[in-house]
């Protein structure tokens, strides 16, 4: 089965972390893509580089930025194959984002995706 591994870090969560800190976490970040079960992923820029869509009056409404302040913001995510749940919240669970307060959710692709 393939999963989507969606990660969410904590705003913040790295602005007390040294330049060889960040370097370390960024090597740990594309180790994973080097485990055969890692079929992709990538990571998003933050929040505020954000260009939002909204259908107002039937028409499309393009706005800056995301759809509102938050705590947690969708920072990128990891394409696993897994033969069942327990094995793809192994590989979430060596994602450095939850060393720092993130979370990763988990969530089948759709058949045939």
């Amino acid at each position: 089965m393939r999963y989507a591994l969606l990660i969410y870090n904590q705003v913040g969560d790295t602005d007390t972390l040294t330049p060889g800190e960040l370097e370390e976490l960024s090597r740990e970040y594309w180790a994973l893509r080097d485990d055969p079960a890692v079929t992709g992923g990538a990571g998003l820029q933050t929040p505020e580089t954000a260009t939002t869509v909204r259908l107002r009056d039937g028409h499309p409404l393009v706005t800056d930025g995301p759809f509102a302040d938050t705590k947690e913001y969708f920072a990128g995510f990891y394409l696993a194959e897994a033969d069942d749940l327990d094995a793809a919240a192994e590989i979430a669970a060596r994602i450095p984002a939850l060393r720092l307060g993130g979370v990763v959710e988990i969530r089948p692709l759709l058949p045939g995706d």
